[in-house]
């Protein structure tokens, strides 16, 4: 799947971007059809919950599944936003059954 990862305002180190490649490569076993994926990541100011923002857009046939989270690092933030889109992913295939 070809992700596009964008960081706002820092450059994400090649770790963090072969994490994220990682497991969005592992969606593919929910949801066929993925026609494009973006994560943005930026870091915003307020620290008391977490200053690291990652958002998840997945386009599949028909649908966009998008999920926010606001963790104390981006991997949390990424396997948070992950587990929101398999959820977004069974409601999907539900509708479209």
């Amino acid at each position: 799947m070809k992700v596009q990862i964008q960081s706002v305002k820092f450059d994400a180190d090649q770790r963090l971007v072969d994490f994220i490649q990682h497991k969005m490569d592992k969606m593919d076993r929910f949801v066929e059809g993925v026609l494009s994926a973006q994560v943005n990541l930026k870091v915003d100011k307020d620290d008391e919950l977490g200053n690291k923002v990652a958002v998840v857009k997945m386009d599949v046939a028909g649908s966009e599944l998008v999920a926010e989270r606001r963790c104390k690092t981006f991997e949390e933030a990424i396997d948070q936003c992950l587990d929101a889109i398999k959820k977004q992913i069974d409601k999907y295939k539900e509708k479209h059954r």
